[in-house]
Order: structure tokens, then sequence, then C-alpha cells
């Protein structure tokens, strides 16, 4: 299946795109879309710590993706 996938901030100068089509197996959790992304681009070296929005929400990881889907990778902000 395929998944759009949107990088923003730093994931976005991790793997140098802002957004891709990703094709994956059927079944696949958020959580394994993580395991995913990080083996496809390893300076997502702490993706466990970058949200993920699956359609415009947040999403756990145990959430099963669909065809279609539409995956923000939000890093982690931090306040000054």
């Amino acid at each position: 299946m395929e998944l759009k996938v949107l990088y923003f901030g730093v994931s976005r100068d991790q793997t140098d795109k802002d957004d891709e089509i990703l094709a994956v197996r059927e079944n696949l959790t958020a959580g394994e879309l993580r395991l995913e992304l990080k083996a496809l681009y390893p300076n997502l070296e702490d993706i466990q710590s970058f949200a993920l929005a699956v359609n415009e929400s947040y999403a756990d990881d145990d959430l099963l993706l669909n065809q279609g889907d539409t995956i923000a990778i939000i890093p982690p902000v931090s306040g000054g």
C-alpha cells in the first residue's frame, strides 16, 4: 500500500525531503512505520521521540495504517 509521508522540522533536515509517497506492506502499524523510516533514514535515530499524526490526528503506535493515509512526522519542540 502507499502512504504519503510529510516531514517537518528536523525530520525534514534528516531526510532531505519535504514529503514522499512511501510503499509499505499491508497491515502496518504506526509503530512499525517508525521502524521502517529509521531503516530508510538512519539519521532519524531519535524517531521514537517524534510524534506521528495520521490524517491530521495524533496517532498511537498501535494504530493500523490504511492505503492513502497521510502521515506527518513531527519532531519534539523545545521552547525557551
